[in-house]
């Protein structure tokens, strides 16, 4: 062997590879349960519903376990949609929520309040969601 190919020589690295395993939720995350809900503004009302949820739906949301995870609205394309995921322990869960924040008197009287003018929203949509053994939400 030369003295360049000694240096040069690499001694074979065997590297063994772990598959990659998706963490196992717990009991309580594999329940865990996500709701999209997209929201339709009436053409110009979407600055409106947006000062309803900061300054009222949100506070109620609080009051009523409805943990949110996030809410957007759209850079390209439909100028007049409000989009938010909402997380529960499970349906039970979101059941009581739903139903508490429904029927809260001051609640659907603050809401009139902001509709006066007329109603926000023109549609909802919602999907109920739950997460896969391998997303990183659980």
């Amino acid at each position: 062997m030369t003295e360049i190919a000694e240096r040069c020589s690499f001694q074979p690295i065997i590297e063994r590879k772990q598959s990659i395993q998706p963490k196992l939720p717990t009991k309580e995350e594999e329940e865990m349960i996500y709701e999209l809900r997209v929201y339709e503004a009436i053409p110009g009302k979407l600055p409106a519903l947006n000062e309803r949820f900061a300054k009222i739906t949100l506070g109620y949301f609080e009051k009523y376990g409805l943990k949110v995870v996030g809410f957007w609205t759209d850079e390209v394309g439909m100028t007049n949609r409000l989009t938010y995921m909402l997380a529960f322990n499970d349906m039970a869960q979101r059941d009581r929520a739903w139903a508490g924040f429904r029927t809260d008197a001051e609640r659907l009287k603050a809401f009139a309040e902001t509709e006066k003018d007329g109603p926000l929203v023109a549609r909802v949509t919602n999907t109920i969601m739950r997460p896969t053994a391998y997303s990183p939400m659980q």
